[in-house]
């Protein structure tokens, strides 16, 4: 039993290496790409990306609440992407949203792991470990892909469009 959890353990170290790369390269891409323009905003951004993931490398994944802890990480980039967006007064990147959005759906999905696991006390394999499973490497692999290209791969400007010309959100574009 102790082999098959190092395994899980070592493949899942494997694969944040993996995302934390292509977190790496989005913001090498982005600071070759902006070296001479004037919006930094996307390089800004994958760097902010870039600090978070490779910090989170260093968490040992067999203390106790792993998942609430990397719940705590995601709130923190999440804290770090606003404040940058109340100090960066210029037009943000689509990226922006993407991240934010992106965040939360992991932080939710790393909630609900701990609440399945530590609290609930669930050892059986279910579908929400699925959707956790998939679903965080679908939202990680589509913030890295964003913040490189950055365009609206998934439709959440139209869909902010859409709640915005039928009235179910106040605001201005941007």
């Amino acid at each position: 039993m102790a082999d098959i959890l190092w395994a899980l353990v070592d493949l899942g170290y494997n694969v944040a290496i993996l995302f934390t790369w292509f977190f790496l390269i989005a913001f090498l891409y982005n600071l070759s790409a902006s070296i001479n323009k004037n919006d930094k905003s996307r390089t800004h951004l994958s760097f902010i990306m870039m600090v978070s993931y490779i910090s989170s490398l260093f968490m040992d994944p067999l203390i106790e609440n792993p998942h609430l802890n990397y719940f705590y990480y995601d709130l923190a980039t999440i804290s770090a992407l606003i404040l940058w967006r109340f100090i960066y007064k210029k037009l943000v990147p689509i990226a922006f949203s993407y991240l934010i959005v992106g965040l939360f759906i992991n932080a939710c999905l790393f909630l609900g792991m701990h609440y399945d696991i530590e609290i609930a006390g669930t050892l059986y394999y279910w579908w929400f470990w699925t959707v956790y499973i998939f679903g965080m490497y679908s939202v990680d692999f589509t913030m890295a892909l964003v913040l490189i290209i950055n365009k609206d791969i998934l439709g959440l400007y139209k869909l902010k469009g859409w709640l915005r010309n039928n009235k179910f959100i106040k605001g201005h574009d941007g």
